[in-house]
């Protein structure tokens, strides 16, 4: 026969069940506002492609994104991102977007130079727009800090990397899709046929775009890999230009021609939180084959 529960054994049970999802939730709060968005990891990929030039076979280039400087991100953790990235010896940086959260209100944009000047690669750091570089009035300051860093700003624009044996690839970058000009076919205006081309976009959807040219490779942000996801649910801030590609590898095309990688970016924005999502540099090292 079952036992019949009395008034006290029940609230017995339901104190005891709102104190546990109470630990939890508490738990959880603080893992996701407090812990994981300081877990910053290094991912190291490869990306084999037949057109890679042999000189070029096992290239490694660095890829850090959103820091959102200013929005619970600040210059000591920048610096120990910059210091990570340096000990990894990469041939080339890439900054795809977002250094500061709203840069009309960050106080301390001449501290931002000396630190990303540290940056060294001997094939060149690169940038390209992000909305929030744009936005606030930003576009101009953002410039004049990424190039004052040494930092190449790609605004619809390519750059030529050749080798002594005259190997040679390219690198594209194109203006923020929600604040800026994206202007693919623009930017490839001075890019011959037949060589390889890595594309720098800010936001992963316009891949969908890229994919008709002939782009070997694109690398995004922008998305924060979802910044919050949940089990059997996934991602749940999917910003405007990151609804169809949130994190990771993606082919894209009729015949699968582009491979686009959309990094998870170091910082936060809207909500200071990181659940399942950790912050990440990127080490992508291209492999002829």
């Amino acid at each position: 026969m079952a036992k019949t529960m009395t008034r006290r054994t029940f609230l017995k049970k339901s104190i005891t069940g709102f104190i546990t999802v109470s630990i939890l939730g508490s738990a959880g709060y603080y893992y996701a506002r407090k812990i994981e968005p300081q877990l910053l990891t290094i991912s190291r990929l490869n990306f084999f492609h037949q057109e890679i030039p042999q000189g070029f076979d096992n290239f490694k280039i660095v890829q850090f994104s959103d820091t959102h400087l200013g929005f619970y991100y600040g210059l000591e953790q920048l610096e120990d991102a910059i210091a990570q990235i340096n000990a990894l010896e990469p041939d080339m940086i890439i900054f795809t977007g977002d250094l500061m959260d709203a840069p009309n209100e960050y106080q301390q944009t001449s501290e931002i130079i000396p630190i990303l000047t540290k940056l060294s690669a001997p094939f060149g750091k690169f940038a390209v727009y992000g909305n929030h570089d744009h936005g606030g009035y930003g576009s101009r300051l953002y410039k004049n800090i990424m190039e004052s860093s040494g930092f190449q700003l790609l605004i619809n624009e390519s750059k030529e990397i050749k080798l002594l044996n005259n190997d040679r690839i390219f690198i594209v970058g194109i203006d923020d899709a929600m604040l800026g000009n994206p202007d693919i076919e623009f930017a490839l205006r001075n890019v011959p046929d037949g060589t390889f081309k890595l594309l720098l976009s800010h936001a992963p959807d316009l891949a969908d775009h890229a994919a008709p040219y002939n782009i070997q490779l694109q690398l995004s942000g922008h998305s924060h890999g979802g910044q919050i996801k949940l089990p059997l649910i996934g991602a749940l801030v999917k910003p405007p230009y990151a609804q169809n590609y949130v994190e990771g590898f993606y082919t894209i095309g009729d015949n699968s021609q582009l491979t686009l990688y959309v990094n998870r970016g170091i910082g936060t924005t809207r909500l200071p939180f990181r659940f399942l999502c950790k912050p990440e540099i990127t080490v992508l090292t291209l492999n002829r084959g």
